[in-house]
């Protein structure tokens, strides 16, 4: 089915993708560091640790996090909007000799990805916040598609303001309103200069 979008949110996605290629070329993600998110770590490897099972990465960058999950036997794809993070995400694999999908696309199609699932986690580092809101709907819809039963859903986000626009950024509450189906379990603030947070969505048990 085609889509109607109007200029304005044409503009949206056009302006976000250019600021994420500007940022890979120029080197300076803010939110690809290198080091894995200790909170990933936490899940993965902490009290209460998560079996692994299938994840999916949204927004996956150059690849740190997603062979992270794979060297701790988790089976792995991931996504990313961008070529040259997509790039650097394979070799970064294939250097780690990690079992990771890495595949270029947008995190709000993913029906045009193919990756079907069914994940029993999905990370999100900084991916949903600087979605235009026309598609968050859809990225939504599209982790819920994909969702084992109980699955898990880490997100770290950018609170409204962080960047220079109207509508980059993500509440709780827009989270609690869009994700239906899933209970928001727990909300820590980041560490960061502007206010950041870490969410963490649990999938209901068993389907509705």
């Amino acid at each position: 089915m085609s889509e109607t979008r109007t200029v304005a949110e044409l503009d949206q996605e056009a302006a976000a993708r250019r600021a994420l290629e500007d940022f890979y070329r120029d080197g300076k993600p803010p939110w690809d560091s290198g080091i894995t998110p200790p909170e990933l770590v936490a899940l993965i490897e902490g009290p209460g640790a998560l079996m692994p099972g299938q994840a999916l990465e949204l927004g996956c960058g150059t690849g740190t996090n997603a062979v992270y999950l794979a060297r701790r036997g988790w089976r792995v794809a991931a996504v990313d909007l961008v070529d040259r993070a997509v790039r650097q995400a394979r070799e970064k694999a294939a250097a780690a000799e990690a079992d990771v999908t890495v595949l270029c696309g947008d995190a709000t199609r993913l029906d045009e990805v193919g990756v079907p699932g069914p994940y029993d986690l999905f990370f999100d580092l900084s991916c949903y916040c600087g979605i235009p809101p026309h598609r968050r709907d859809a990225y939504a819809a599209g982790l819920t598609k994909r969702a084992a039963p109980g699955a898990r859903l880490l997100m770290f986000g950018y609170g409204p303001g962080a960047f220079d626009d109207t509508w980059s950024g993500v509440t709780a509450d827009e989270l609690r309103a869009r994700f239906a189906g899933w209970e928001l379990a727990d909300v820590t603030p980041g560490t960061n200069p502007v206010p950041t947070f870490w969410f963490t969505l649990h999938r209901a048990a068993a389907a509705a």
